[in-house]
């Protein structure tokens, strides 16, 4: 029996080392998403920074 449950031990062990692989592989492209999409917001933010500097400076004194 222990031979049986020794190997058995092994395959679950090496299938959560594969699960905790695939885990952090799909985590990593998640974090290139989300890296992309704060790249996108802060470019948004600073152009409507501009516009209102813009909108400021543009009123009278």
């Amino acid at each position: 029996m222990d031979p049986v449950l020794g190997k058995l031990h092994d395959y679950v062990l090496a299938l959560k080392h594969s699960l905790n692989a695939q885990a952090v592989a799909s985590l990593q492209g998640e974090s290139v998403k989300i890296q992309d999409d704060i790249s996108k917001l802060l470019a948004e933010m600073n152009a409507s920074i501009a516009r209102a500097d813009e909108f400021v400076r543009a009123m009278p004194k």
